[in-house]
């Protein structure tokens, strides 16, 4: 009996050890971990070549190398790191790769020796992708439209650069994105032949750009299979700024003429987004994703086929309440793989194109960069939760052996505590189910009590997943010791296309009862929610509601609003891509007034009381800053308390370690504050 206590005892102290040993993620945790980005796979199936970026904390930067391993996930090695930044790894043979580094294309042999420079040109190479052969490539490269070679762009930009003028002239709109002045430079597709070493500009002359400069996919431009044609996306629309009107488009590499401009064939005749054109590999179709509403970014993306042989176009999946993602062709061209939102996953799905049955194959993922083993055997593919980032994974081409290639931050996951995410359901506007995820907090004990962090996403069509964001972590707002509930409400992708639609011309609609009724399910009906300390943060659209609530309920305690939309009509002047207010609030400020004044957080300054933590930056050109000094004057001029951290070197998002450390502690110093 004695022993049997003493072994009680001796496990019980033993999972205290363990427990004590562990600790609550961190920002330098999150900083310090390892982030997978492009993935490739050997012809022959038996390696994943990948770009793992690091960041420093004390030098503010990241930096990417390559590493390789073997499929069945055994001997990771990096094979290439410098203080340049290696990436974009792409195999050449089942022996060489090929990689971006300073901004040009290298190869090397698989261990990393015999680095050789490929490419050489003063405008540089981004966007890789290799002719079935490897004799050619296609890539993007930003130049002057109005000059044909390589001399006279790098003679332009050194009398700009020596102009004692800085001034812009702009004489149309979207002449700034997201944080750039886009100034007389367009991307442009390059043909380069690794034989001959000449290189052509596809686009030559053209005002337009490739890839598109908004709205694109992973995959904008291909070969076909025997490398005799080229596939891309262009929008030519005249306003940039008010179309959503991508279309595909085919070059024949029998027209390149060096210093000629090559005709191109459109083939695409929707009014809103094409994108991702994908050559079948027997070369008898070209596969792409389409919307049907102009003017709408948000729309479903259905599966188009474009046989080559007839020209004919046919919709696959217009009746299909499903909007398809990534995309790759089986090896006999019957099936189609591809992701897509579900709930709060990125599941993957298998579509065949002559029945028509759409197979669900793997359901809780959220996976990224789909890749198909040239035996159609395996998909490979990046997959993460709330608890890791992205890993390389493997399973078989029915869903089952779902296997882990890559651990690259096992060690340091090792001693933190998490807890995987959880899910509610509740009655939304018009009686909809609303689905919402719940993080506990590390540590967690049921029969504490403890504070509520209220998340709501951005886009406004996008949705919270099961995943690990770098930016707005679920577990890094839980790690101080809150609940956190993110709800996916009206407007949220994965639930079908009238879920979406709905927060369209209704901002602070449905959209606000959906996140009321889940709030209110949330502290009513879990014990450990101490109700009288709730916070809410939001970014973007979700910075709009953050703004909205402030004006409409005061259920929170604090609240923090990070590159959120404040005055409507004021917003419409200053943002670039119009289509997306012209869509959302049903024409111009001056075509629907009454929407504009509607749900413009602006007019009901005279009921704000909620303190408030305002964050914005300056290079934000998707919601410029101004919409924060608004927001931050009316707080002020109101009594209620607030503060306005503006970052000077940061843009939608903050990127930079120290920033980032600063974004975190303001927001953890203010919800202790209350």
């Amino acid at each position: 009996m004695k022993n049997f206590i003493l072994l009680v005892l001796l496990f019980l102290f033993s999972n205290l050890a363990t427990a004590q040993e562990k600790h609550a993620l961190s920002i330098d945790d999150l900083w310090t971990m390892n982030r997978i980005g492009s993935i490739d796979l050997s012809p022959d199936g038996k390696t994943i070549a990948y770009s793992v970026t690091t960041y420093s904390m004390e030098e503010n930067k990241g930096n990417s190398d390559i590493w390789v391993v073997s499929a069945d996930g055994t001997n990771p090695k990096c094979i290439l790191k410098s203080k340049e930044s290696e990436s974009s790894p792409l195999f050449m043979s089942n022996s060489k790769i090929s990689f971006i580094k300073k901004g040009q294309l290298w190869n090397c042999n698989l261990d990393g020796t015999n680095q050789i420079a490929i490419t050489g040109l003063y405008s540089g190479v981004s966007g890789v992708e290799f002719s079935k052969e490897n004799d050619k490539i296609v890539f993007s490269s930003m130049v002057y439209p109005d000059l044909v070679t390589q001399s006279e762009n790098k003679k332009r930009d050194e009398e700009k650069e020596t102009s004692k003028v800085k001034a812009k002239v702009f004489t149309e709109l979207m002449y700034k994105h997201w944080n750039d002045w886009r100034g007389p430079k367009r991307s442009h597709l390059f043909l380069f032949d690794l034989n001959k070493k000449d290189y052509t500009d596809l686009n030559l002359n053209s005002k337009f750009d490739v890839p598109t400069i908004a709205l694109g996919s992973s995959n904008d431009y291909s070969f076909s299979p025997n490398s005799d044609e080229i596939a891309f996306t262009m929008n030519d629309s005249e306003v940039l700024a008010t179309s959503t009107n991508n279309e595909i488009f085919l070059l024949n590499l029998a027209d390149v003429k060096n210093g000629k401009k090559t005709p191109i064939k459109k083939i695409s005749v929707s009014e809103g987004n094409d994108n991702q054109p994908v050559y079948s590999p027997d070369g008898k179709y070209i596969a792409f994703r389409s919307m049907a509403r102009a003017g709408f970014e948000a729309d479903k993306q259905t599966l188009v086929l474009y046989n080559r042989n007839t020209g004919e176009l046919k919709n696959l999946t217009d009746d299909l309440d499903i909007s398809f993602g990534e995309m790759v062709w089986s090896p006999d061209s019957k099936d189609i793989y591809y992701n897509s939102a579900n709930e709060i996953y990125n599941s993957i799905y298998r579509f065949n194109i002559e029945s028509g049955k759409n197979e669900l194959l793997k359901e809780k993922v959220v996976s990224s960069n789909l890749i198909l083993s040239e035996d159609g055997k395996k998909l490979f593919f990046k997959h993460q939760r709330s608890t890791f980032p992205y890993e390389i994974f493997s399973m078989n081409l029915d869903g089952t052996e779902l296997k882990q290639i890559t651990a690259t931050n096992k060690n340091i996951l090792a001693d933190i505590d998490m807890n995987e995410v959880e899910y509610f359901w509740t009655e939304g506007a018009n009686g909809a189910r609303v689905q919402s995820i719940i993080v506990k907090p590390p540590f967690f004990d049921e029969n504490k009590k403890y504070p509520m962090v209220f998340l709501i996403h951005g886009g406004p069509q996008g949705h919270w997943q099961d995943d690990f964001h770098f930016r707005w972590n679920l577990q890094m707002f839980a790690a101080p010791g809150y609940v956190v509930v993110a709800t996916n409400p009206r407007g949220s992708v994965g639930y079908g296309q009238k879920f979406t639609d709905e927060i369209s011309q209704d901002w602070g609609g449905k959209v606000y009862t959906d996140l009321m009724n889940s709030y209110d399910y949330a502290v009513n009906n879990y014990k450990y929610i101490d109700k009288n300390k709730t916070f809410a943060a939001g970014a973007s659209y979700g910075g709009y509601m953050i703004n909205w609530i402030e004006g409409h309920t005061d259920r929170f305690t604090a609240l923090v609003c990070h590159a959120g939309v404040y005055n409507m009509e004021s917003m419409y002047g200053v943002t670039e891509e119009l289509w997306f207010p012209e869509w959302e609030m049903g024409g111009t400020p001056w075509e629907n007034p009454e929407l504009y004044k509607k749900w413009s957080p602006h007019n009901y300054v005279e009921n704000f009381k909620t303190p408030m933590l305002v964050i914005h930056g300056a290079y934000d050109f998707r919601v410029p800053e101004g919409q924060a000094f608004e927001l931050f004057t009316a707080l002020q001029k109101m009594k209620v308390e607030s503060k306005l951290l503006y970052f000077p070197d940061e843009y939608h998002f903050v990127t930079k370690p120290q920033n980032a450390k600063l974004w975190w502690n303001s927001i953890y110093n203010w919800f202790k504050k209350f």
